[in-house]
């Protein structure tokens, strides 16, 4: 992301909202947020953060990034259930009293007929109905990778993404798609010979676990890199280098 033709247009259109996604689920490419954020703070432009794949994989300091609203999903690189998640809501937001669109009955009080209350914190948007038992396996998998340590996780994960950049690239037929200054723990390539689905079920054949992205998922990106699709790989803390090479060469054999 350029972040300075970013502030020019902040500059330009004074927005209601400044939103971006830390790491992208098409890429590796870690976007620089705190960066972002900053020209927010000096603005005074309300800011969101999407750290769907960054959360679990990098440590998150809302302070330094100076968002106002962080979402994340727990079934990324937190490894908790699918259909859990969070937000976080500055104090900033809350004290201008916005509130969601359809607010619940955890989110207020009904204060009169023709009147409610917001609740004063970020229960405001909640929902009454709660999966309690997704929401436990959440809170059990983020108490497993603090038990771990985040920074740990962020020394690991991108190096063993590295090493799988390096292995892949040389690979004839196989592009690796990461660009950039800083590069998470996100692989993708494309491989020559293969259509999407079939390429897929091969790795799975295989034991390697991946997933595929597709031009309407990244119209800009994949249109810059003239792709329709891409394979991804996600290679995490508990990897090890003997499994970043046993999956390289198993792409190395399908490419054959």
């Amino acid at each position: 992301m350029d972040v300075a033709a970013m502030a020019a247009l902040m500059r330009e259109h004074r927005p209601r909202l400044v939103s971006a996604t830390h790491i992208p689920t098409n890429s590796g490419l870690v976007q620089p947020v705190a960066e972002i954020g900053r020209h927010c703070r000096e603005l005074d432009l309300l800011y969101m953060v999407d750290a769907c794949q960054s959360v679990g994989q990098y440590p998150i300091d809302v302070a330094a990034i100076g968002c106002d609203l962080l979402t994340a999903t727990c079934r990324k690189f937190l490894r908790g259930p699918r259909g859990s998640g969070f937000l976080y809501v500055s104090d900033r937001v809350l004290k201008a009293g916005y509130e969601p669109l359809f607010i619940d009955m955890r989110g207020a009080r009904w204060t009169g007929p023709g009147h409610y209350q917001p609740a004063e914190s970020a229960a405001r948007f909640e929902e009454w109905e709660f999966p309690y038992a997704t929401v436990l396996g959440c809170a059990a998998a983020a108490r497993y990778a603090r038990e771990v340590g985040v920074e740990a996780i962020a020394r690991r994960s991108p190096v063993l993404a590295a090493r799988l950049r390096v292995l892949l690239d040389a690979v004839p037929g196989v592009r690796v798609l990461e660009k950039g200054t800083e590069l998470g723990a996100i692989v993708t390539f494309t491989i020559e010979g293969w259509r999407p689905e079939p390429f897929k079920a091969a790795m799975d054949a295989k034991g390697i676990n991946s997933a595929l992205s597709f031009r309407e998922f990244a119209q800009f990106d994949f249109g810059d890199k003239d792709v329709d699709w891409c394979l991804r790989l996600s290679p995490h803390y508990y990897n090890t280098d003997e499994e970043v090479d046993q999956v390289a060469a198993a792409v190395a054999e399908l490419a054959g």
